[in-house]
């Protein structure tokens, strides 16, 4: 069985990334690249190439969206029939049909490489799907070398996960969202997870990230848009030498999202070019109609006190907002962000690597993203230095124009 059998097998933020590219940037040439984030782990001594180049050789030819998927997404309303059509491969778009490019995976001094170039829409699909092959690939690995028993490991991590539920069970108020696809152990032990989640704690569950996990268990998939969006934007208005590409970037972002989604899917990713920079031009309208903000980076605590501080110098109760926490959470770490904000704004928290790999093996620190576009290298600074990506003189030109502040780099959790 293959670790990623269908192209639904996706985080939905990848979906609802992929209309928007297709529809308003079809002709964007991207490239995404991958690394590995967990220094101390050489993925090439683990990793069979020929095994991992068969797996995204499966995904190119055979792991195409059914009628019946497709049929299923066609029950949200956010998406267009054209946008659909074009996932099938439909006739009336044979000049553009859903074609993922081919990967490169290659190692080099020890270094597991892998990359993909295309079309926006056509490689947009494949950074959920690399992780997860990689991740499981690597999972796979140790279980044989190192004579583990996955029986005891599934053990381990039922035990971990009844654990944290019980401790759940004792804060109702803590509402989150399933994110473990890009780091799970497995496809597998992902929907065990969920399944277990959903018989003890459903009121708890807001949903999850995996789109074909989602449809399994009838409940609703969650997503809006990643740190790309704008470093994608960011490398084609570099291409037009435009005097302020971060800002025409942020600004095109914003806009183009809005008049595609409106309210619904209006929850404003913060930390890409650094929160104060967002904040500093996220404009009043703007605080006013989109849903809430998303931290992925920095000290939660901080940024979160600089989202309530700005939506009350806006004029706007906290609590009419969402603020959703997605970086590196642990369950004690979102029980403290709980207790400190949910009686000021609505929280809620994206929980991914602890939830669907806490059986035992460390977890990795792997990412896949958007290296180049539009023959231009992209940038994203983040809160947290350690975690920022891109050329070193194209991240001082960003810092200069955004006037980011130089601090501390923190460890990267996951």
């Amino acid at each position: 069985m293959p670790i990623v059998p269908r192209l639904l097998d996706v985080d939905f933020y990848k979906l609802t990334m992929a209309q928007v590219a297709w529809k308003c940037f079809r002709s964007f040439p991207v490239t995404y690249g991958f690394t590995n984030r967990t220094k101390d782990v050489a993925l090439s001594a683990h990793i069979n190439q020929e095994r991992l180049q068969d797996e995204f050789a499966y995904v190119r030819g055979r792991a195409h969206f059914s009628n019946e998927e497709l049929n299923w997404l066609r029950r949200n309303p956010i998406f267009s029939e054209d946008f659909i059509r074009f996932l099938g491969r439909h006739i009336e778009h044979e000049r553009y049909p859903l074609d993922l490019p081919p990967v490169q995976a290659i190692t080099e001094r020890n270094t597991l490489t892998i990359k993909t170039t295309g079309d926006w829409p056509q490689t947009i699909l494949w950074e959920t799907i690399v992780l997860s092959i990689v991740n499981e690939l690597y999972y796979r690995d140790l279980i044989t070398t190192q004579r583990l028993s996955q029986r005891r490991l599934w053990r381990e991590g039922e035990r971990r996960l009844l654990e944290k539920i019980a401790t759940l069970k004792r804060h109702p108020e803590v509402k989150f969202v399933e994110f473990g696809t890009r780091r799970r152990f497995s496809r597998k032990w992902q929907k065990r997870v969920l399944e277990i989640l959903l018989a003890e704690i459903p009121d708890q569950v807001l949903g999850t990230s995996n789109v074909l996990l989602a449809k399994e268990f009838e409940i609703k998939p969650i997503g809006t848009h990643a740190h790309e969006m704008f470093m994608i934007l960011y490398g084609y208005f570099r291409s037009l030498n435009d005097a302020v590409p971060v800002l025409s970037a942020h600004q095109t972002v914003l806009k183009t999202w809005w008049e595609e989604y409106g309210e619904s899917l209006s929850l404003a990713l913060t930390d890409t070019f650094g929160t104060e920079f967002f904040l500093d031009n996220f404009t009043p309208d703007q605080a006013w109609q989109w849903r809430g903000m998303r931290q992925d980076s920095g000290d939660p605590i901080e940024i979160g006190e600089k989202i309530v501080s700005f939506y009350q110098k806006q004029g706007i109760s906290p609590k009419e907002k969402l603020l959703l926490f997605s970086d590196g959470l642990t369950l004690p770490k979102i029980i403290e962000l709980s207790n400190r904000f949910s009686d000021r704004i609505q929280v809620s928290f994206g929980w991914g690597t602890n939830l669907t790999n806490d059986l035992g093996p460390a977890p990795l620190s792997l990412v896949m993203k958007a290296t180049e576009a539009c023959g231009v290298p992209t940038v994203k600074l983040s809160d947290n230095p350690a975690k920022a990506t891109g050329p070193a003189d194209e991240i001082e030109r960003v810092k200069r124009e955004v006037g980011y502040k130089d601090r501390p780099a923190q460890a990267i959790v996951y």
